[in-house]
C-alpha cells in the first residue's frame, strides 16, 4: 500500500470558473495530493463554454441546469451518460464528497457499489442557508434532515473546528467526526506600506484601511457591515473600505453606498484572481472585517492572518471558534454601532493592535502543506482498513 499511488475522487457541486471557499479548498487539496496520488475532481460543467481546464489533476464534468436568480447551478449527474461512463472507469480507492447534493450523492453511491471508503467534508451551515433562501423554519428543517441523512452514509465526516462538530451532532450526525483545519497558499509578505497600491486607490496618510474579501451575499452579514461602516463614517473616522468579491448583492451594496455619499470611501474592487495582488491587499489593510455568522472557518481570515492583519468577528460566530478576544483577533457584540465603536477603540490602542497582529499570525496562519499531509495519511489509513475487510 505504501508504494501504490492512491486514486482519489473528489465530488463537488460547484467548481471553477466559479470561485468560493469550497472550490479553493478542493483545488489546494487536489494540487498537493496529485504530487503523490492520482486525483480526479467530479464537478458540474462550467457556465462559460470557452472555459479551459488548466489544473495539474483531472476534472470530469457533469451536465447541469442553470437556476434563474442564482449563480450556483443544479448538477444532473444521474442523467449524464458520458459522466457516468467516466466515473465507471475511474477505479477509485477512496471517495471524498464536498457536497451533500447531486454529485456528492453519486460519489457515495459509487463508494458503496465498489466497497471503498467515503469521507464527507461539511463546509457550510446548511440550515442557515436553507432558512435564508426559503424563509421557512419547517422547510429548512426538512432540507437539513436530508443533508444529515447523506452525511450519515459516509464512513466519517470532516469539518474545521469543534463548534461545527457540536452543531452537527445536535442535528443528528452519527458517524465519526474529525477536524482538519483550513489553511492558505499565501506566504507572509514583507511588511512594507505598498505605496503603489495606496496611490492606485487614492489612500491618504490619514486614512485607515479596512478589508472584506468574499461573496457579496446576505448570509455573509454584508448589510450589518455596511451599517457599521456608515456609523464609523458618521463618527468622523477617516478610512477606506475595500470590498473584494462579487455576488448577488453587489448592485444593492453600490446603491446603499451611493445613498450615503460614500463612493470615495467604500471601494468595490470586484473579483481579484491574482493571488499575489490579493495578498498585497491583505497586507495593506489594518483590519479585516468579517461579521459572518454563516461561515464555519473561512479561508479569508487565515489569508488575513498570513499578512498579520487581525480580523474583527462577531461574538459566537462559528468561524471565530479558534479566536481569543484581544489575543489573536477581536470579537464584537452583534450590533453594528458597537462593531464600529470596537474598530475605533482598536485604532486608538497601537500596543494592543501590534500584539493581536502577531497573535493572529502565530495562532491562525497555517499553510496548506501542513493540512494536506494529515489528510493524505488519513486516506491511507481508511483504504488500509477497508482492505482488511476484503
Amino acid at each position: 500500500m505504501a508504494d501504490k499511488k492512491l486514486r482519489i475522487g473528489f465530488f463537488v457541486d460547484v467548481f471553477f470558473p466559479m470561485i468560493d471557499g469550497v472550490v479553493v479548498v478542493i483545488d489546494n487539496y487536489a494540487k498537493r495530493l496529485s504530487e503523490t496520488a492520482e486525483v480526479i475532481v467530479f464537478a458540474p460543467s462550467a457556465r462559460n463554454h470557452n472555459y479551459i481546464e488548466n489544473r495539474p489533476y483531472r476534472v470530469v464534468r457533469s451536465q447541469k441546469i442553470m437556476v434563474m436568480g442564482l449563480d450556483y447551478d443544479l448538477s444532473m449527474p444521474f442523467m449524464d451518460l458520458k459522466f457516468q461512463k467516466e466515473l465507471a472507469h475511474a477505479n477509485l480507492d477512496i471517495v471524498h464528497i464536498h457536497s451533500p447534493f447531486g454529485i456528492g450523492i453519486i460519489g457515495i453511491n459509487y463508494a458503496k457499489k465498489h466497497h471503498i471508503p467515503v469521507v464527507g467534508t461539511i463546509h457550510s451551515q446548511y440550515y442557515r442557508d436553507f432558512l435564508q433562501k426559503t424563509k421557512s423554519h419547517k422547510v429548512a428543517e426538512l432540507m437539513n434532515k436530508q443533508v444529515i441523512s447523506i452525511y450519515n452514509k459516509c464512513d466519517e465526516c470532516w469539518t474545521v473546528n469543534q463548534t461545527i462538530i457540536d452543531l452537527y451532532r445536535g442535528f443528528g450526525i452519527k458517524k465519526p467526526m474529525l477536524i482538519h483545519k483550513n489553511a492558505t497558499d499565501f506566504e507572509p509578505l514583507p511588511q512594507d506600506r505598498d505605496m503603489e497600491l495606496r496611490k492606485q486607490l487614492a489612500i491618504t496618510e490619514d486614512d485607515h484601511i479596512f478589508l472584506f474579501v468574499g461573496r457579496l451575499e446576505i448570509v455573509k452579514n454584508i448589510y450589518f457591515l455596511l451599517d457599521a461602516l456608515i456609523s464609523l463614517h458618521q463618527s468622523g473616522i477617516k478610512f477606506k473600505m475595500l470590498f473584494i468579491g462579487t455576488g448577488p448583492e453587489t448592485d444593492e451594496i453600490k446603491t446603499r453606498i451611493s445613498r450615503h455619499g460614500m463612493e470615495d470611501i467604500v471601494l468595490m474592487l470586484g473579483r481579484v484572481e491574482d493571488r499575489m495582488l490579493l495578498a498585497r491587499y491583505y497586507r495593506l489593510a489594518e483590519l479585516f472585517l468579517f461579521p459572518s455568522l454563516y461561515d464555519t472557518n473561512s479561508l479569508v481570515q487565515i489569508e488575513a492572518a498570513s499578512q498579520k492583519t487581525p480580523t474583527v468577528f462577531l461574538e459566537g460566530a462559528a468561524t471565530a471558534a479558534l479566536v481569543i478576544n484581544r489575543q489573536n483577533g477581536f470579537l464584537s457584540p452583534d450590533d453594528p454601532e458597537r462593531f464600529a465603536q470596537l474598530i475605533t477603540n482598536i485604532l486608538a490602542d497601537k500596543n494592543l493592535y501590534a500584539q493581536v497582529s502577531e497573535g493572529c499570525f502565530r495562532d491562525l496562519y497555517r499553510p496548506w502543506n501542513d493540512t494536506v499531509k494529515g489528510i493524505s495519511l488519513r486516506y491511507r489509513q481508511l483504504v488500509a482498513s477497508y482492505a482488511l475487510k476484503k
